[in-house]
């Protein structure tokens, strides 16, 4: 039963940090998907809502750790490498939130480049056509963001990636749950 948990760990960590990502946007009506980063609703002295969301990023962090260290390390063990890496660096991003400016923006960078190398580990290691497709969307987001084919706020290209990423996570969690424990 133990193990059971674990696996669906890499579920409910990322529905939590979408959901209190969602519910600090609700609660703050200044923010923009046309001007800001997600990172603004973390900013401790700019944002009441800073510790819901920081606390989503830390939770969230937290919970894709224990799971790629316990049941996703035995199916995909260097995505889980990866994972690890991605959760440290999320709650680095909830830590050193935006009060912090250049050390924010570098951690920012590690995040989105650490779940860019889990996707395409996953790709490799388990020939997930989910993963890459993910990393393309993601990849594709900022490229068109750097270009400045669309005009928004960094909010955006941090959604879709986020977005992208999570949703192969959150399959491979679920397929992992079905594989050792519906038979």
């Amino acid at each position: 039963m133990r193990n059971r948990n674990y696996a669906l760990l890499g579920i409910i960590g990322p529905a939590i940090a979408f959901l209190l990502i969602a519910l600090s946007i609700g609660l703050s009506p200044w923010f923009s998907w046309g001007n800001n980063a997600l990172s603004d609703l973390g900013h401790s002295v700019k944002s009441d809502v800073a510790p819901l969301f920081n606390f989503g990023l830390l939770l969230c962090g937290f919970l894709l750790i224990v799971y790629s260290i316990t049941s996703f390390k035995d199916y995909a063990k260097y995505t889980s490498m990866a994972l690890v890496f991605a959760g440290f660096s999320l709650q680095l991003i909830a830590t050193f939130d935006e009060v912090y400016g250049e050390l924010h923006f570098l951690v920012s960078v590690l995040f989105f480049a650490a779940i860019g190398l889990a996707s395409i580990s996953y790709f490799v290691e388990k020939k997930s056509k989910l993963a890459i497709i993910a990393f393309a969307i993601g990849a594709l987001s900022w490229i068109l963001y750097g270009l400045k084919v669309y005009s928004s706020g960094i909010s955006v290209p941090e959604a879709v990636s986020a977005g992208a990423v999570a949703v192969w996570v959150v399959m491979a969690s679920w397929k992992l749950y079905q594989k050792r424990y519906d038979s």
